[in-house]
Parts: C-alpha cells; structure tokens; sequence
C-alpha cells in the first residue's frame, strides 16, 4: 500500500490558479510525461513509500480539493549550503473530494486510509457546490 503527503497550496486560490502557477514551472521528461517539481526544505524519510506509488494532495483555502501522482523525491543544495527536497509530481491534477483541513507547516504523511477520495470515484460530478463551501458543511457535520 502505498504512502501520500499533503501540503498546503499557499497562496492558491483555486484548482485552475495552482494548475496556470504548475504550467510555468512544468518540465518534459525523457519518457514523454511533465513533471512540475514542488520545492520543500525537508525531505521524506519515508521517500521509498511514495515515490512511483503515492500522491500529493493539496491543501486550497482550507480544503483537500486535489491531488497529483508524484513521480520522483530528489534532494539538492542550494547557493548557501541548505539542503532542499524537490518532489517530482504528475502535471495532471485529480480533484478529489473536499474535505476540510487545519493549517500546518511544510507537510505532512497521509496514511491512504484518511486520503480523500477522488471526485469520480465518488459518483460526483464537481458542479454542485464550490469546494470550499462543501469542506465547511463536512466539518459542521451537514454533509
């Protein structure tokens, strides 16, 4: 089974701004797939879990609204001798259901148990109600 992260998407206001913020930094491989790396100081130790198998689910205005495959965890440093983490990700974007989420630093592991499920695996279309507003009436308990 494999392991996800979860990572706040800053500064994002919904899933069609962090896909135009991903096209800019989106590179083509060798094998034809585009990779957006996604920049963070710390790097997984559970690296070997997720890499080829699991996912990274964004956190947007509060709420887990998508995901993407990630494809490689490599790590670098920078012009000052700090280490960095870039984790390789699928460009495609899988909405999922929203689901709200407390604000926290960096990211964190998602054991595939709590990850939410994808919108179509769901029988949901995506047209009903804005994502943001689906995670508050979760979290009141009214969905």
């Amino acid at each position: 089974m494999s392991l996800h992260l979860i990572k706040l998407a800053v500064g994002i206001r919904d899933i069609d701004h962090l896909r135009e913020v991903q096209a800019r930094r989106a590179q083509a491989r060798d094998d034809g797939s585009i990779l957006v790396p996604v920049y963070t100081r710390m790097v997984p130790k559970r690296g070997a879990e997720i890499a080829g198998t699991g996912s990274l689910y964004w956190v947007i205005r509060g709420s887990t609204s998508v995901r993407q495959r990630v494809l490689s965890i490599d790590t670098g440093v920078d012009e000052d001798g700090k280490s960095y983490c870039i984790i390789g990700v699928d460009a495609e974007l899988v909405p999922t259901v929203p689901t709200a989420q407390r604000p926290f630093q960096g990211w964190r592991y998602l054991e595939p148990a709590a990850a939410p499920s994808d919108l179509s695996e769901a029988n949901a279309t995506g047209d009903e109600l804005p994502p943001h507003m689906v995670a508050e009436l979760r979290a009141l308990g009214l969905l």
